[in-house]
């Protein structure tokens, strides 16, 4: 047996857990994290809240799985949603990726309303993400070719059983796995830690996860819907209005060389006491914290109160000019953002248009989901469909993505 591989039968080769920054600027950094993101969406009825979180799933799902390599076009995850999958098996696979993925996020955040004090960093959670995600995914992704040229397949929810090598990084021992993840959810329980020691340590529990390598294949999704339950817990206000991933993905290969350099060894006595960088774990940490902080600031200007109205004057203004839609379509449209829902005889007050023209106009709207209700009868919504979704949340997605998306 190699001397490293002896190095990472033992759970002290993941040390340090937590990154000692006597700069203090972590905290610095957690604590504008929080103050920030609790400031986000405040001014949102909370109806309309919940349809930007959906949105805002799918855009999640969308930049996780493109850090993996797999690019699934915006409309093609918003069919997936609505059961309308392509034929090409190549394209219905990434469809099914996709979905599995905002399914589970939406079971992490169900699980954690329900029960707050869940222990996330737990192999139990962990193994449940893994197995919720890939018992939704299509045969394909679950079978692996060895380098020896055989197949091995992926269990869901199973601990791997198999050595592996990630790039340059050799993850603990199988053997060893049920000790490093015990000693992982010890290290990572909130109940020791103050408000800004947990948002520091969601971002080293990011790396550390990463590092452990626990699972033959779905790691990279596994930490990222992971850290997203942590950052729930750690009572980050506003998360779900804005998500890592899209920081993560734009910046995919500092992303990468973060995660590299905090997997490397202590570099000498003045880097910590631990047997891993402390400075790399500082260090990626510094990134992951910032990115965070940016994609808050990008979501606040997106979610101002004033300038989303704009953009939605200016769609519907758009949206007239080219189908002569109502007249009063602005006014409708900006009133269901502000209000949450409407009732039907309340738009067709805001359309101005008497009840029986005025529901043919609505009935346009939900064929194209401008509007969207839960049936006849009840409140109407406002809806982000993806095929608009640049207009009122320009740069969400990526400028060429956006391009696809059509008036």
């Amino acid at each position: 047996m190699s001397p490293i591989r002896e190095l990472y039968d033992n759970p002290a080769a993941m040390e340090p857990l937590l990154p000692v920054d006597r700069s203090g600027g972590l905290k610095e950094l957690a604590a504008e994290l929080l103050a920030k993101s609790a400031r986000l969406g405040g001014a949102l009825h909370p109806v309309t809240r919940r349809s930007v979180m959906e949105l805002l799933r799918a855009m999640n799902s969308y930049y996780s799985n493109l850090i993996e390599g797999h690019n699934t076009h915006p409309i093609d995850i918003e069919r997936a949603m609505q059961n309308d999958y392509a034929a090409e098996p190549a394209k219905r696979a990434l469809q099914q990726e996709s979905r599995a993925h905002i399914e589970v996020q939406k079971l992490i955040e169900g699980r954690l309303e329900q029960s707050p004090d869940t222990e996330v960093a737990s192999s139990e959670f962990l193994c449940w993400i893994h197995r919720e995600f890939y018992e939704r995914l299509p045969e394909e992704f679950r079978r692996l070719a060895t380098r020896s040229g055989g197949e091995d397949w992926v269990q869901p929810g199973e601990i791997r059983s198999c050595e592996v090598e990630v790039s340059r990084h050799l993850p603990p021992m199988a053997a060893s796995l049920p000790r490093f993840l015990a000693r992982f959810a010890e290290g990572y329980k909130p109940a020791r830690m103050d408000p800004l020691q947990r948002i520091v340590a969601a971002a080293a529990s990011h790396h550390r996860l990463a590092w452990i390598h626990p699972f033959l294949d779905g790691n990279g999704r596994v930490s990222r819907l992971f850290t997203h339950a942590s950052l729930i817990q750690a009572k980050t206000e506003g998360h779900g209005l804005w998500m890592a991933s899209r920081g993560l993905a734009r910046r995919s290969d500092d992303y990468r060389a973060a995660l590299a350099v905090a997997d490397q060894p202590r570099q000498g006595d003045l880097d910590g006491r631990g047997n891993l960088s402390n400075k790399g774990l500082v260090g990626f940490c510094r990134f992951f914290l910032t990115t965070a902080i940016d994609q808050v600031e990008f979501m606040t200007q997106l979610l101002d109160l004033d300038a989303m109205q704009a953009r939605i004057t200016a769609f519907a203004d758009l949206r007239r000019a080219r189908h002569g839609a109502p007249e009063e379509l602005s006014s409708l449209l900006r009133g269901v953002f502000l209000q949450g829902e409407v009732t039907r005889s309340e738009a067709a007050w805001m359309l101005g248009m008497p009840e029986r023209t005025a529901r043919r106009a609505m009935g346009d709207l939900l064929k194209d989901r401008l509007l969207v209700t839960d049936g006849p009868g009840q409140p109407l919504r406002l809806g982000f469909p993806v095929a608009h979704v640049g207009y009122y949340f320009p740069r969400l997605y990526p400028e060429g993505v956006e391009l696809g998306m059509t008036l």
